[in-house]
């Protein structure tokens, strides 16, 4: 019998796991006021996001600040304890429970059955995130209950779109190398630089299957028109698939013959 799974199924977490809209991004906002006095309207983040080269929100946050002709532009240093007394109001290695910042406005986008499904139809998963390793665990570990999720953060791998987290946690999901017999390895973002991560792995293996899904991040979800042109960049940029919502993957992975669920 054997010992690979239907499929490999990894997830961006913010905007994928959980609802990044009143914390990450309020944070490059709280943060670009700090400095600057001026706040950027959600469309300016959207627009600077979908370049694809902005994944990590720090350096998001110094670009805004260029951008709007801000200076001196302030050490990358200052700014990120400033972006962190914003979003974790506490010790990032310390109790989360003394956290008073803005990670505790996250609605999860999934719930833990979502989880147990993907198990009972034969799926490996993990997670490959820009976020900060004690925010990532927070949300997978404290309020998910995932027991040592495999986990790519912050500062093991390059920053996306460079695969090699996605690449590095792939193949020992997959129970083997990745290529010619290995089971289709997905990646569920919502940015360019998510999708754009999977055309390079691609590039890097090309006789493995990739597949590209992709969901608009929440703050999106009530405004049609601009949940619309986001979407089109990212099938522009290279996504297979947009789903509507990430608890709607198992659909998708059916419609693209990706698994088979009895």
């Amino acid at each position: 019998m054997s010992t690979r799974p239907q499929a490999v199924v990894l997830f961006d977490i913010d905007g994928v796991i959980r609802d990044v809209s009143a914390s990450y991004r309020r944070a490059i906002v709280e943060t670009v006021h700090h400095y600057a006095g001026q706040r950027p309207a959600p469309a300016a983040i959207d627009a600077l996001k979908s370049e694809g080269c902005w994944n990590n929100d720090w350096e998001a946050s110094l670009e805004l600040l260029r951008r709007a002709g801000h200076t001196p532009l302030p050490a990358f240093a200052a700014l990120v304890a400033v972006f962190e007394t914003f979003y974790f109001g506490g010790d990032p290695e310390g109790d989360p429970s003394q956290w008073q910042g803005f990670i505790g406005d996250e609605p999860l986008l999934v719930q833990p059955s979502f989880f147990a499904a993907l198990t009972a139809a034969d799926l490996t998963y993990g997670f490959v995130s820009g976020a900060e390793p004690p925010s990532c665990r927070y949300v997978l570990e404290t309020r998910l209950g995932l027991v040592n999720p495999p986990l790519i953060a912050m500062g093991d791998a390059p920053d996306k779109p460079d695969p090699t987290g996605l690449l590095r946690l792939a193949a020992p999901l997959a129970g083997g190398p990745l290529g010619v017999g290995a089971p289709p390895v997905v990646y569920l973002g919502d940015t360019v630089a998510d999708v754009l991560t999977v055309q390079r792995a691609r590039a890097a293996f090309a006789e493995q299957r990739f597949l590209s899904l992709a969901v608009a991040p929440p703050h999106l979800h009530g405004h049609p028109e601009a949940r619309t042109t986001y979407e089109a960049k990212l099938l522009e940029a290279g996504a297979d698939a947009v789903i509507p919502s990430t608890g709607l993957l198992l659909n998708q992975l059916q419609r693209l013959d990706a698994i088979k669920v009895p």
